[in-house]
């Protein structure tokens, strides 16, 4: 489990580094109880099935989702890009983490959560690790709770 969380732990600062050119502040993962997992502003949700059934959700406020799009240069900062971005980090960091994991580790497309995401519910007898990091002084979190 120690070297999966590394593989997201990695997965992360290469796709801040890259569309950014600046990683991101990575706190010390932890576990999280199913019913207190972080959620933001905007949530990027993706199932997994395969050999390692769970989900893995990227999630962010507001304003980190903001910046990402002006330093990869889009003006629009409506909340519908906002979306399609938390999307879009969940799907490349789920996708790069299929690459580690192996093809039986599929992923779905992401179902994008605006708000108080009470609605996501990950599998209640599986560890939940949250990996919490700030950029540009915004909180996200990263959270894999696979089989």
């Amino acid at each position: 489990e120690e070297q999966e969380l590394r593989a997201f732990v990695e997965i992360v600062n290469q796709y801040f580094e890259r569309q950014t050119g600046r990683l991101p502040d990575l706190g010390t993962p932890y576990l999280g109880e199913p019913s207190a997992l972080p959620i933001y502003d905007f949530t990027g949700v993706i199932g997994i099935s395969g050999n390692r059934p769970g989900c893995v959700y990227f999630t962010a406020h507001r304003d980190l989702l903001r910046n990402l799009l002006l330093r990869v240069g889009e003006p629009d900062l409506s909340d519908d890009n906002l979306s399609d971005l938390v999307g879009e980090v969940a799907n490349t960091i789920s996708g790069n983490a299929r690459r580690v994991f192996g093809p039986d580790f599929m992923i779905s497309v992401p179902v994008v959560v605006a708000g108080n995401a009470k609605a996501i519910q990950v599998p209640r007898n599986v560890k939940a690790y949250i990996l919490p990091l700030r950029w540009h002084k915004q909180e996200a979190a990263l959270v894999a709770s696979l089989q």
